[in-house]
């Protein structure tokens, strides 16, 4: 007769589950706005810093690579410290999203849709 109430139970938990980590991912989502990477190219001569939700954020280029000859490369150097940014940005919201969903038993390379 009473059998039936310990799914009752295990499906309590799983809602407290899902709760605690909807909170968590609400959190996580906040602090990538305020996490920041540095892409770079060019030995360091152009630097873009990106949040970890992959905004720009900021441009740092070396004042001595201002080459009107150079125009082409000095584009090119900053595609590329801008896609290094985002790409770290990308990783380094990959790896807090690992932090939150290592606990709940889903694959180490499992992406979640956000």
């Amino acid at each position: 007769m009473l059998k039936g109430l310990g799914q009752i139970g295990d499906m309590a938990k799983m809602m407290k589950q899902a709760q605690e980590m909807q909170a968590k991912m609400t959190q996580m989502q906040e602090d990538l706005h305020e996490m920041t990477v540095t892409g770079e190219s060019g030995a360091g001569l152009v630097k873009a810093t990106a949040s970890a939700k992959g905004e720009l954020k900021a441009l740092d280029i070396d004042p001595s690579i201002f080459v009107a000859s150079e125009k082409e490369v000095v584009e090119d150097l900053i595609l590329a410290a801008i896609k290094d940014a985002q790409s770290k940005a990308s990783d380094k919201a990959q790896d807090e999203m690992a932090k939150i969903t290592e606990g709940l038993g889903l694959p180490a390379d499992f992406k979640m849709p956000f």
